[in-house]
């Protein structure tokens, strides 16, 4: 008996690995590892695209920008360098939307206080009211961690066009063609620029899926 298994020895070890080898696909198959969707303009909602990006269909991320937060800095994308961001649109004396956003924020600026490796920005679609000293009042009265987020100011071309141009996050007002109606769009952004999710900003359910979806985004860079 001793001499059957010595002889077969080798052949059962094989036989072991190519099992385990099996059962290892078989599992990758039926558990697919997550992985988040590369947003392109053409994949987005034309009411939320310049109409001369429409057509793109890859390639997209954001744009290079040159802003200033709430204590004077100037901030562009070297301070977001290899970093995973939310970005959102708001003004600091809108009494509808934008307080329960900027609450998420705060939320998410919680809940990854300790992790370098995601940071926040938000764009006052009202730079001639938001100014330095007012985004410092309003980072003060809600708890912004300068460190961690960066409430931001400009010219208003600029950050218009980020929103329409980078962003995908912002209508058209059709009664000016120099304005916009900013949404509740909370939009992530990955190490390289690109955008890899919508939410609600104004929904607790759609933040929950924000945070793992940043967990996930975490493995995939």
């Amino acid at each position: 008996m001793l001499q059957f298994f010595s002889k077969y020895k080798f052949f059962a070890v094989v036989l072991l690995v190519l099992s385990a080898i099996i059962i290892s696909i078989i599992y990758s198959i039926l558990n697919p590892v997550k992985t988040l969707p590369i947003f392109q303009p053409a994949q987005v909602n034309v009411e939320m695209v310049d109409s001369t990006i429409q057509h793109v269909k890859k390639y997209h991320t954001v744009a290079d920008f040159s802003l200033l937060n709430q204590n004077g800095k100037t901030i562009t994308q070297a301070d977001y360098k290899n970093k995973i961001y939310v970005a959102d649109f708001f003004f600091t004396t809108c009494q509808t939307i934008c307080p329960i956003m900027t609450g998420h924020m705060a939320e998410i600026q919680e809940k990854l206080k300790n992790d370098t490796n995601v940071l926040l920005l938000s764009h006052t679609v009202m730079p001639e009211i938001d100014s330095v000293a007012q985004l410092k009042k309003y980072a003060l009265e809600k708890g912004v961690d300068d460190s961690k987020w960066n409430l931001v100011t400009g010219d208003k071309k600029q950050i218009y066009t980020l929103a329409r141009k980078s962003y995908l996050a912002a209508k058209d007002n059709p009664y000016d063609q120099y304005d916009l109606i900013h949404t509740e769009n909370f939009v992530l952004v990955d190490t390289k620029k690109r955008i890899r999710g919508f939410y609600d900003g104004t929904d607790p359910v759609a933040i929950e899926q924000l945070l793992e979806d940043i967990a996930t985004l975490k493995q995939e860079d």
